[in-house]
């Protein structure tokens, strides 16, 4: 119980304000918080359990800088992968994910703690116990209290902060640590000024183009979806009430999309005069894709 206790203890403290305990409070903005538990005792029983498991075998096999710089790599690539932002009707936000949340919570910290200090720890504890599963459930432990932790104050702050400022801000979390990584295990003759303006560059013209894409992508989904409620609209003239189940529907796409409503008549050719009055590129685009939908 001794070997248990110290574990948790050690690995608690280690993790507190440490990366992984940000990259919780990131996830927390993003998924249910029973995922990202779940995730976090995935990623860190794999990670620790390999480490305690193996011992100094990994360390004498593939030299510990190695495996920091290709973590710091992925670290990169998860917060630009991050920034892609999920248009859709999904009605279970938590489910934004190619590979469900779980996985991707599991990955994303088996990968942050390889070469990490709480390996390391995990790996000395396990090699000079006589108990190493006692040891791999108190860092385990460890590392749920304080996901746990960073899982609170990320709800807390996703209650004050827009959900996509959220996903950014987690993004750019992960950026930031792989950065870190890479300008701290890189050999010191890559560490120039040139390669340090030159990877920055590329960094902010890669994050440009995805804010580029995002931009895109959400016109078009707005676009079409706006279309296809005009196609359910029965013209009813006179008629027309705002109670109306598609006009409810088309006052909501409109508020998400543009911030205000466009005078609905009871009428769709009145209806894109409108638009075409207030938004002309707008129109253009709903206007074609409502005649294909028509067709």
């Amino acid at each position: 119980m001794n070997e248990f206790i110290k574990a948790f203890v050690l690995i608690t403290l280690a993790e507190m304000g440490d990366k992984t305990q940000l990259l919780a409070l990131a996830f927390a903005s993003k998924f249910k918080p029973l995922y990202v538990l779940v995730g976090i005792f995935i990623g860190a029983f794999l990670n620790h359990g390999l480490a305690i498991a193996l011992g100094n075998y990994i360390s004498k096999l593939v030299p510990i800088e190695q495996v920091q710089l290709f973590a710091s790599l992925l670290f990169i690539f998860f917060g630009l992968w991050s920034l892609r932002l999920d248009i859709g009707d999904d009605e279970d936000e938590d489910i934004d994910s190619k590979y469900g949340p779980i996985f991707t919570v599991a990955f994303a910290f088996f990968i942050g703690e390889l070469g990490d200090k709480t390996q390391l720890t995990a790996m000395t504890l396990g090699a000079n116990s006589s108990y190493p599963l006692l040891v791999l459930l108190g860092t385990v432990t460890g590392m749920i209290v304080t996901g746990g932790l960073g899982i609170i104050v990320g709800k807390l702050l996703g209650k004050k902060i827009p959900e996509v400022t959220m996903k950014i801000i987690a993004s750019f979390v992960f950026m930031f640590f792989g950065t870190i990584g890479l300008y701290t295990y890189l050999p010191a003759i890559y560490i120039t000024p040139l390669n340090i303006i030159c990877y920055f560059i590329i960094l902010i013209l890669l994050i440009l183009l995805i804010f580029r894409w995002n931009i895109i992508q959400k016109d078009r989904y707005y676009e079409e979806k706006l279309a296809k409620v005009l196609t359910k609209c029965k013209n009813c003239g006179q008629g027309h009430i705002e109670s109306c189940p598609i006009n409810q529907e088309r006052i909501k796409i409109e508020k998400e999309y543009l911030g205000e409503n466009i005078p609905y008549l009871g009428s769709v050719i009145k209806y894109l005069e409108s638009l075409k009055y207030m938004h002309v590129n707008l129109y253009e685009k709903v206007h074609n894709s409502y005649k294909k939908n028509k067709d």
